[in-house]
């Protein structure tokens, strides 16, 4: 026994001086990290395709590549050395070729690669972007979405010189008749998203989703369209609405490959049904599903529909979480799915017939996974909060996790990469909220530390466990970091989720409050010293803090929302602030009751301002509107703008502005560590210091 203990005493001593070793993270580190991403397995189950990105931080560039290996993570290749990127790999049927997207020299076209040996070359060359191509089962075409002038013919209206043309002459302007004229970061002037397919052989294109609709619906990362296993049929999302800016039913609609009959097969249900996936077997079509019309936040449920009997069937309701993405086993008999969970993003299984869901693995967050041809194992992309992304192979029933590549290794054992704590702190009408906190490098728990609380936005979303730069920036440079998921955040229960509705001020205000009070009772965190940050909705916390609460030193708000009325008139999609806040400002109280620009007199907190002018969903004129009051109440505030940023700036060009601009603030009003860059500089010249 005293061997053993002895044994164990040496081995921890040796483990803190290994972990003592490590530096502190630093925002260079952040640009040193390489993203790995979209792995997709091979259709004789023996390759893996997968993304690398890698990032220039001094010449604010980022580039993406394709690389491949063997199945049990041997033999890593890179696959394409494009200076510019290429992404989004797809196996064709018969494994011969790669088919990826690539931006080189211009807009993303189509590309191919044939796998043994030989130079990509373009497939498409089009006016107008592509995106998630596909191929059909039987190897003959690519189906992809692009944007169209519906009302010139979808396909002459992408070419090159007839765009060209419209953009030449001294006449720039956007006109509109109706609303959702503009949307995220562009203005619709007429472009409609369309499905197209494409011969390989020929080149020949057609317009498989004609008419005056966007098919697939616009959205951010999901599925818009998918194709039958015998390559007969499209499934689409589409909004057919009378009013699309204030709807969120968007529905199924198939129709045949070579023409014919557009039909709606989700028309009893008037909320979102969407992200299609065809059973291998072909009899079914698995989707994500809602109940509840223009609520955008309701729970999306796992539900079939079955192509013989027209009959449609939810498998997931008794979970009370939100599916997010899901794949289907190879004998179309379990669906395997990823699920927003008390801040993890887990998988589990559902069997079609008894629907039985079960755990199948929990590693933090997966971001992203494919099964094998023979339904033996998965290719998953997963990280946590003290992990970068990787790439891993574990069996369907969630044994044997083997990680296939180390890309990042070299990182990973030189710089102190912070893991998360994890605490419950009793909120609003009592419910348990869930907080993340981070230790800084060289944490000493004699010592007290500067803290910041960092507010995530939607609302109706979550902090993760998952890898974040500015939970390591600031971390690094000495900060306590608290991420908590307040009332309206997803993973807790449906009921958690929609209690923030008609209340933004109110649960979530005080679950704050009460995570501030039981995070200054920690023995290591300075009570004086803490400061509070949010994007978006948490944009909108740090406004509505600013007149109610004197309780931080510091705040940094990003994109958010100020002024309810007059973003309600700028924003794009009604449908959110309708059900959110009730109505419309005419008709509902809750604009008035809950606006932070009506509790002006009660600024205090010095406070960062950063906004897009690019960002249609919470109009950068918000950020304006509360810096110019800040100014008028005499309260120090400092205002960025990105000229060529929407909600989310760039994440090299911008971000590393971003992440020192706070690292400045705070290091000013909290006294932790001080910026890597001088903002001046960095403004003035648009370089980086060195």
């Amino acid at each position: 026994m005293k061997r053993f203990t002895i044994f164990i005493c040496l081995f921890i001593c040796s483990a803190t001086s290994l972990f003592a070793q490590k530096r502190a993270f630093t925002l260079e580190d952040l640009y040193r990290i390489q993203g790995i991403g979209d792995p997709q397995i091979s259709p004789e189950g023996d390759r893996i395709a997968f993304t690398v990105t890698k990032y220039n931080l001094r010449e604010g560039t980022q580039n993406t590549n394709i690389w491949m290996m063997q199945a049990d993570g041997s033999d890593p290749r890179q696959m394409t050395r494009s200076d510019q990127s290429d992404g989004h790999p797809r196996w064709s049927p018969d494994g011969t070729t790669l088919m990826f997207l690539s931006s080189r020299n211009d807009d993303s076209q189509i590309w191919l690669l044939p796998v043994t040996g030989g130079e990509p070359y373009k497939l498409t060359d089009i006016s107008t972007s592509i995106s998630d191509p596909i191929w059909t089962a039987d190897g003959k075409s690519i189906v992809f979405a692009s944007e169209v002038f519906p009302e010139y013919g979808a396909v002459d209206s992408l070419n090159k010189r007839d765009l060209e043309s419209m953009e030449e002459g001294p006449v720039h302007a956007h006109m509109a008749d109706e609303l959702l004229y503009r949307h995220w970061t562009s203005w619709d002037d007429g472009l409609k998203i369309h499905t197209l397919i494409i011969d390989v052989d020929s080149g020949e294109m057609r317009d498989l989703t004609p008419g005056p609709y966007h098919a697939p619906r616009f959205s951010l990362g999901n599925r818009g369209f998918q194709v039958s296993p015998d390559s007969k049929e499209l499934c689409v999302v589409s909004d057919h609405s009378a009013d699309p800016w204030s709807s969120t039913n968007a529905d199924l609609w198939v129709t045949p490959l070579d023409g014919g009959e557009y039909i709606n097969i989700t028309a009893d249900n008037a909320a979102y049904d969407g992200d299609p996936l065809y059973s291998p077997n072909g009899q079914y079509i698995a989707y994500r599903k809602q109940l509840i019309p223009r609520y955008e936040a309701d729970r999306f449920r796992l539900a079939i529909y079955d192509r013989e009997t027209q009959t449609h069937r939810i498998l997931t309701e008794p979970f009370d979480y939100w599916v997010e993405d899901f794949r289907w086993s190879p004998d179309s008999k379990t669906i395997y799915f990823i699920a927003t969970v008390q801040g993890h993003l887990p998988l589990y299984s559902v069997d079609i017939r008894s629907g039985n869901i079960t755990l199948v693995l929990d590693v933090k967050t997966i971001n992203n996974f494919e099964i094998s041809p023979d339904g033996k194992w998965m290719a998953i992309t997963r990280r946590s909060i003290g992990e970068p992304t990787s790439l891993v192979r574990v069996q369907t029933d969630g044994k044997d996790l083997k990680r296939l590549e180390f890309f990042n290794e070299t990182l990973e054992n030189e710089v102190d990469i912070r893991p998360a704590e994890e605490m419950w702190v009793e909120g609003a009408e009592g419910h348990p909220v869930h907080v993340y906190i981070i230790k800084p490098h060289d944490f000493d728990p004699t010592k007290k530390y500067p803290t910041i609380m960092n507010i995530h936005g939607g609302p109706q979303s979550l902090w993760l466990d998952s890898f974040r730069g500015d939970w390591q920036v600031y971390p690094g440079a000495g900060y306590v970091l608290v991420l908590p998921n307040p009332h309206g955040s997803t993973g807790y229960g449906q009921d958690y989720t929609s209690a923030i509705s008609k209340d933004w001020g109110g649960r979530v205000y005080e679950d704050i409050m009460k995570v501030t009070d039981a995070v200054s009772e920690l023995p290591y965190v300075d009570a004086d010293r803490m400061g509070a940050m949010g994007w978006s909705y948490g944009g909108y916390m740090m406004m509505w803090l600013q007149g109610h609460t004197d309780r931080f030193k510091a705040m940094a708000c990003m994109m958010g929302v100020y002024d309810l009325k007059s973003k309600y008139g700028a924003t794009e999609e009604l449908w959110f602030p309708e059900w959110d806040l009730g109505g419309q400002p005419w008709n509902s109280e809750y604009y008035e009751k809950w606006s932070p620009s009506n509790f002006v007199e009660n600024f205090q907190t010095p406070c960062l301002v950063i906004t897009g002018e690019l960002d249609y969903r919470v109009p950068y004129t918000q950020s304006l509107h509360f810096f110019t009051d800040l100014q008028k109440m005499h309260v120090t505030s400092r205002l960025i703008v990105f000229p060529n940023d929407g909600h989310w700036p760039n994440y090299v060009r911008s971000m590393p502005l971003y992440y020192n601009a706070h690292l400045d603030w705070f290091h000013k009003y909290l006294g932790g560590g001080s910026a890597p860059w001088d903002m001046t500089d960095m403004i003035r010249n648009r370089h980086f210091v060195e």
